[in-house]
């Protein structure tokens, strides 16, 4: 827990608003904490999550897309192919998030000297 003058956050609390997650997207990343050297496929995530396999789908773009997952293609004997994720390390994520929360924190010094 983070003591913040008038409340407690849980860290996936400050996790899930600095990335801007949903719940879905929160379930997904945990997942992938809990499975951090294990490449997946959606349809694997979305059985163990009990999620829709659409809304695996958009969560781990939307990881993808911010640099939490690394994508790979998962080419198909017959032919075609599929893709499979796996979680970025771990101080990435957290330098990430980091980042975020510290452009929060200057944000608020200019409001609080503004004022």
């Amino acid at each position: 827990m983070i003591d913040f003058a008038c409340k407690e956050f849980k860290i996936k609390d400050v996790i899930k608003c600095a990335l801007n997650l949903t719940r879905a997207d929160m379930k997904v990343l945990e997942y992938f904490f809990e499975e951090p050297d294990i490449w997946s496929k959606t349809e694997h995530i979305a059985n163990l999550t009990e999620l829709d396999l659409s809304t695996v789908q958009r969560s781990v773009k939307k990881l993808h897309e911010k640099g939490i997952l690394t994508k790979s293609q998962n080419n198909l004997d017959g032919g075609g192919y599929s893709f499979i994720y796996r979680i970025n390390n771990k101080a990435e994520i957290k330098e990430l998030i980091m980042g975020i929360v510290s452009k929060w924190v200057a944000k608020v010094e200019q409001e609080l000297e503004d004022w």
